[in-house]
């Protein structure tokens, strides 16, 4: 029996993880759930740490984590997210973030042309570097000649696997997205690695798109992608359209990868949404989803497949939260996909 760890967080995320629990449950896979309902907001507030190194270690020995959501608007300027979050990713060596975006029903799309309307297609987004990696600071701080700066940083070894990871998912085609036409350093370093890669899978169709003609291509023919491969600032911007593009953060599930120890952390994207906490009303569609990534990555790809499909036949009937349309309660939203299951 395997072991799946479960982060439920803060705001939204303890909500959106009861229902996504619940349909695993009803799967009646050969797993056991190892809770961690400490590690939040509340901790750190009161201990000033949230994520241990015993947490870790329990994390470390699971065969797979499922994340709520972190974050409180009583903790915004600490280090508070940072500590869960690029802790878990950074020990992990979590490089991958897997970011699958589909169109549940063409009335969730905000394009006017229905032929460019059924976006199926991936984000691989590099997870460990670049812009986020932490490395920068500030000159002066605090007073008028203050200059801050946040180094993009971008290694041979961490660019070739993530490029090598794009290819391992692709069906039929790899976008490169990068701007470096600008970006010179950094761009070169992505351009060289890319080449390489591209001589490694022959048998995959390639392009490159600077990342603003990406932006404007997603929004005029997102049907043309397959899989965007890009750095971590660039990632979590594209994205964010993409979910757009396929009704919003509530259906946007994601994972976080190495595809060298088979660790992974799965969690909804959408965040903790302090604004609608406790209301009842948080879309459990993303958590649920992120389930289905999680089951399919333990070698469940039946059941992910029919995780999907109930969700796909929930939103079809319009039993969905209110961010889709409909009127029901996350919990009523969850019921829904189980009866779809069922």
């Amino acid at each position: 029996m395997r072991t799946i760890s479960v982060v439920p967080g803060d705001g939204i995320g303890p909500e959106v993880i009861e229902p996504a629990l619940e349909l695993l449950a009803f799967l009646g896979l050969d797993v056991k759930l190892d809770v961690l309902d400490h590690v939040n907001a509340e901790t750190y507030v009161s201990t000033g740490r949230a994520l241990t190194e015993a947490d870790l270690d329990r994390v470390r020995g699971s065969a797979a984590t499922l994340l709520g959501a972190v974050g409180d608007p009583r903790l915004g300027d600490t280090p508070y997210v940072r500590e869960v979050l690029t802790t878990l990713r950074v020990e992990l060596d979590l490089y991958a973030n897997y970011r699958p975006i589909r169109l549940w029903h063409d009335k969730l799309s905000p394009l006017r042309d229905k032929t460019k309307r059924g976006i199926d297609c991936v984000i691989v987004r590099e997870n460990t570097e670049g812009l986020y990696s932490g490395a920068g600071g500030n000159l002066s701080a605090g007073s008028s000649q203050e200059v801050a700066f946040d180094l993009d940083v971008s290694s041979y070894r961490g660019v070739s696997r993530i490029l090598d990871f794009a290819f391992s998912v692709a069906r039929t085609s790899v976008c490169v997205v990068d701007k470096a036409n600008a970006v010179r350093h950094g761009g070169t370093l992505w351009q060289r690695c890319w080449r390489e890669a591209v001589e490694r899978h022959p048998h995959i169709d390639t392009t490159h798109l600077y990342v603003d003609t990406a932006a404007m291509r997603l929004v005029t023919d997102p049907t043309a992608f397959d899989v965007i491969v890009t750095n971590n600032s660039n990632g979590d911007i594209l994205s964010d359209l993409t979910a757009g593009l396929a009704g919003g953060l509530g259906v946007a599930a994601s994972a976080n990868l190495n595809a060298a120890t088979g660790q992974g952390l799965f969690e909804p994207v959408h965040g903790s949404a302090p604004d609608i906490a406790g209301t009842g009303v948080a879309n459990p569609f993303a958590a649920v989803l992120s389930v289905a990534l999680l089951v399919e990555h333990l070698g469940h790809a039946r059941e992910a497949e029919a995780v999907r499909a109930a969700v796909a036949a929930a939103i079809e009937h319009d039993r969905v939260t209110p961010d889709l349309g409909g009127s029901l309660s996350t919990r009523q939203a969850g019921a829904a996909v189980l009866a779809e299951l069922r």
